[in-house]
């Protein structure tokens, strides 16, 4: 039996059906902060605790994170649309005149954020054309209290 073609542009469209959370995943690289716009962030396990996200093996940013061993995820509040946007871009300097601070580790923890979640990298597990990556958490916690940035069909969208 012949698989039918797939089509991948479908597979984004009906996937953009089910709305994501929106952080920045964040590191040093060297001496400067590096950091992505992350969607597939996820939580694996209570016991021990990790979680994990998904990374584009083509990517530049996770080009430079991957190294660090270590990593501070931001969960975005709903105002904060343009600092996903820069953390999304190609942009050299993506913290220039953001408000940041190092997480207990360490690593680059965004300011205005809900909460933050630090981590060392536990495993790096291929995903096709991405990687999957599991982190140990070390330390978390809340930041203020809001609403979260999601991310639905294509666009930025807030809880009603």
């Amino acid at each position: 039996m012949t698989e039918p073609a797939f089509d991948s542009a479908r597979f984004r469209q009906v996937l953009g059906h089910f709305p994501t959370g929106v952080c920045v995943v964040s590191a040093f690289d060297g001496d400067a902060p590096v950091g992505m716009a992350i969607g597939s962030f996820f939580s694996v396990s209570l016991e021990p605790p990790l979680v994990g996200f998904c990374a584009g093996k083509t990517s530049g940013s996770w080009g430079r994170l991957q190294g660090a061993g270590q990593f501070c995820v931001s969960i975005l509040a709903d105002d904060q649309e343009e600092v996903s946007r820069r953390f999304a871009s190609k942009e050299d300097d993506k913290f220039a005149g953001l408000a940041w601070d190092r997480s207990p580790l360490g690593s680059p923890r965004l300011g205005g954020s809900l909460a933050w979640i630090d981590c060392r990298t536990d495993g790096v597990l291929d995903g096709g054309d991405h990687d999957i990556v599991i982190g140990a958490v070390h330390e978390l916690g809340v930041a203020k209290e809001g609403h979260p940035l999601i991310f639905f069909r294509g666009g930025y969208g807030h809880l009603a």
